[in-house]
């Protein structure tokens, strides 16, 4: 009996031949076709041997679990996705979704030769920085600005240039880990500069660092307390107060902001969150941050301030290391303009974190009607609008919450993980968040039309589990 079976697994040259191979060898090439059809043979023959039941001929089994492992195979690992966790600043989502107008001048530039880092009036050659450093230094006050591939780069490369071999200063309270892995110790040593920690995880005073400061010091560097909080008994010193010591002591003081805010946000909390402005007007010489946090614009590092500083880390060789491309800056540059034409509201993580109740209340309600209204087995399901805490996420304000509303499924055939996992796992994939078994879509994290991008998936899961898929 198990050799008749084996003997009807179809051979792979008569996979190969099939319409849906051939497709796929156009896409993938024949010789990766043929590993995974090899991986599909392979367990239809374990799975003889191991007694398999069988409820359909193993010619058709082997078919149809060839093309949904083709399938698999050659769709795109990076895709779209639809955020309905209600984490603004979502990193392992991308952190910021771009603007339209940073979308076209992206496009504009993707698939042409451009002025990079060339001079059309002079015939020469120019640098790429050229493209956002004028419009940086307008927003923050800056007397000059890099553009680096990321904030961790920006500390790297400010901490190389102005510290290797010497001492930084900084607070014990202030040596932070961002996800990642990213450690301020680390950096601090790849970087060549030694650290001094002073003071205690909840108080470090302005004494603490003077009597830290030795012949050796280049730097007191400040942290931005990214990811956490601490409360209770606490002292911190001043930015005024360090840039005060860093002067008398011809020390630079070097602040790592961290999420890069320009300007004010609409937030009863974003009062405690200071401005790159507020930290250079405040005698900070250098700072860095992000340009896709709560700037809202693409992955980028900014490192901002004093001319001399920054004149200095542009000889530096890691520069090179760190340059951005012309995509970024593009995508960069249109959204700093927006910022100075007065349209910084109409960036999408402004303009998420800054929705009202009564807005979101109403996209819940649109959104609960829409799944309501798919066909299938949507009545297998119950829909209702909840109200929700959000988060800002990407390191700021990690103890504060945001008032949201959101959708709460439940359904009489799937487990919350189940339904989850389904709705994770669609074409357009949909990420709520299931909490106290409960799946939920938050409407503050969704873009324009994604409603109906989420209806959509829903409608595709009952027809799914109308037809189980084999694999």
């Amino acid at each position: 009996m198990i050799n008749d079976l084996l003997r009807s697994i179809p051979a792979m040259e008569e996979l190969l031949s099939t319409p849906g191979a051939l497709e796929f060898s156009a896409l993938l090439g024949r010789e990766e076709v043929k590993i995974i059809l090899a991986e599909v043979l392979n367990k239809i023959r374990q799975e003889v041997w191991d007694g398999m039941n069988l409820t359909q001929p193993i010619s058709e089994i082997a078919a149809k679990r060839a093309e949904q492992l083709l399938r698999k195979k050659a769709a795109r690992t990076l895709k779209s996705v639809v955020n309905a966790t209600g984490v603004v600043i979502h990193t392992n989502l991308g952190r910021s979704p771009l603007a339209p107008e940073a979308i076209r001048a992206v496009h504009a530039v993707a698939g042409t030769y451009s002025s990079l880092e060339y001079d059309p009036e002079t015939g020469a050659r120019s640098e790429r920085n050229n493209h956002v450093e004028g419009l940086i230094c307008r927003i923050t006050g800056a007397e000059a600005a890099l553009a680096v591939n990321n904030n961790a780069a920006g500390v790297l490369l400010a901490l190389s240039s102005l510290a290797a071999g010497r001492e930084i200063i900084v607070s014990s309270g202030e040596l932070v880990e961002i996800g990642g892995s990213f450690r301020i110790p680390d950096i601090l040593a790849f970087s060549g500069a030694k650290m001094i920690a002073v003071g205690c995880t909840n108080s470090t005073r302005l004494e603490d660092y003077r009597r830290a400061i030795s012949p050796n010091t280049a730097a007191l560097l400040k942290v931005h307390p990214s990811n956490y909080r601490v409360e209770g008994f606490t002292a911190s010193t001043t930015r005024e107060d360090l840039a005060d010591l860093a002067d008398s002591r011809g020390l630079v003081l070097m602040e790592d902001l961290g999420s890069g805010l320009l300007c004010p946000l609409n937030l009863p909390f974003a009062k405690r969150e200071h401005s790159v402005r507020d930290c250079l007007q405040g005698g900070s010489r250098i700072v860095t941050f992000s340009g896709d946090k709560l700037l809202g614009g693409p992955q980028v590092g900014v490192i901002a301030g004093s001319k001399d500083l920054i004149d200095r880390m542009r000889k530096h060789q890691l520069l090179r290391a760190f340059r951005v491309d012309k995509m970024t800056l593009a995508a960069f540059r249109a959204t700093l303009l927006m910022y100075l034409t007065g349209k910084a509201g109409e960036i999408p993580t402004l303009k998420m974190l800054e929705r009202d109740k009564k807005t979101l209340r109403k996209k819940a309600q649109y959104l609960c009607r829409l799944l309501r209204n798919v066909p299938a087995k949507a009545s297998d399901c119950d829909f209702s609008v909840v109200e929700t805490q959000d988060l800002v996420g990407g390191g700021a304000f990690p103890t504060d919450l945001l008032e949201g509303f959101g959708v709460r499924i439940r359904s009489l055939s799937l487990s919350p993980e189940r339904l989850a996992g389904a709705l994770r796992t669609a074409s357009l994939p949909v990420l709520p968040e299931v909490r106290n078994g409960q799946v939920i879509l938050h409407v503050r994290t969704l873009l324009e039309g994604d409603e109906k991008r989420i209806a959509l998936s829903f409608e595709e899961i009952w027809e799914n589990f109308q037809e189980p898929a084999i694999l």
